[in-house]
């Protein structure tokens, strides 16, 4: 990250995947990291023990000072931030609330990495409703911190191409590294004094990207193919986009838009000895991989050698 003397003391708030990139490459470049907040462990799994986040379990490895307040309301915990005396707090999906107290320090800048362009998809899920909406491009921005959400000026953006497969799971990745090339060129320019003025968000270009649900990953083949195979991948590897055929719940996993020159109405089931495809309101759509509950995914040709739904 070039030289910097003295080096810039960081506090880095995060807790999943998607930060993890970030965190690593802070590790890697010997930067000064004072403490790592994230959230505290909760239960996950069929046992429902506490596990760790990602971003603590990276921070242990690297023998990082760990934090895990349940609120950052408290006077007592933001007054023990403040006195870590950091130059620059990092906020990657942190998943808590940062105090206006801790944003408006004369003596650090808060920074946050978010998966989009902005303004473009602020909010809880911009990789999914990217997707969903049929957007050509994404990115991620590096932003210093506003009280309300998303709405910070911006210092660097870096764009990506949304590929015609690109599904939630393969784009998270993507950014994520991304994030980190991002957060590497912003804090090299900071400690030479040569980053830019942020430039201002533009609020007539705001989209607002609200939280997924597991209800919405219902199929509605009265929708177009092309909308509903976009959904797919917005909702993989979570909630799983889903349908029921033949009284059977499947979740579906991957999917093309095909024409096949048939009047297949919307919902309507054909089969044949390798493909399954399902009627829309305008072309169809081709499934090619599926789960049964509490069954494997597999592909649609495996699932017609096991099963032969009506017609």
């Amino acid at each position: 990250m070039g030289n910097q003397n003295p080096p810039l003391r960081i506090l880095f708030a995060g807790t999943p995947e998607f930060a993890l990139p970030p965190l690593q490459a802070l590790i890697d470049d010997g930067c000064d990291i004072v403490a790592v907040l994230t959230q505290p462990d909760r239960p996950a799994g069929r046992g429902k023990q506490l596990r760790a986040s990602p971003v603590k379990q990276l921070a242990l490895e690297n023998g990082l000072n760990v934090l895990q307040p349940e609120s950052l309301k408290d006077p007592d915990w933001q007054e023990k931030l403040i006195n870590l005396q950091p130059d620059l707090m990092v906020v990657v999906a942190y998943g808590l609330m940062i105090p206006a107290r801790l944003l408006d320090q004369p003596s650090f800048e808060c920074w946050n990495i978010h998966a989009s362009l902005l303004p473009r998809w602020r909010g809880a899920a911009p990789i999914q409703r990217a997707i969903e909406a049929g957007d050509e491009q994404t990115g991620v921005c590096i932003m210093q911190m506003e009280v309300t959400l998303d709405t910070g000026p911006v210092y660097q953006c870096l764009s990506t191409p949304i590929g015609p497969m690109d599904t939630a799971g393969s784009l998270h990745d993507r950014l994520a590294g991304m994030g980190a090339q991002a957060l590497r060129d912003c804090i090299e320019k900071l400690g030479r004094d040569e980053l830019p003025k942020a430039i201002v968000q533009d609020e007539a270009k705001a989209v607002y990207a609200s939280k997924l649900s597991k209800a919405e990953a219902e199929m509605d083949w009265n929708q177009t193919a092309e909308v509903l195979q976009r959904r797919v991948r917005a909702f993989n590897p979570w909630p799983v986009a889903w349908c029921e055929i033949d009284g059977q719940r499947l979740r579906i996993w991957k999917a093309e838009v095909v024409d096949n020159g048939a009047d297949c109405k919307p919902g309507v089931l054909l089969t044949g000895q390798r493909s399954l495809i399902i009627g829309t309101a305008e072309k169809s759509l081709k499934v090619l991989e599926l789960q049964r509950a509490g069954g494997q995914r597999v592909t649609a040709e495996q699932f017609l050698n096991a099963n032969k739904p009506r017609a």
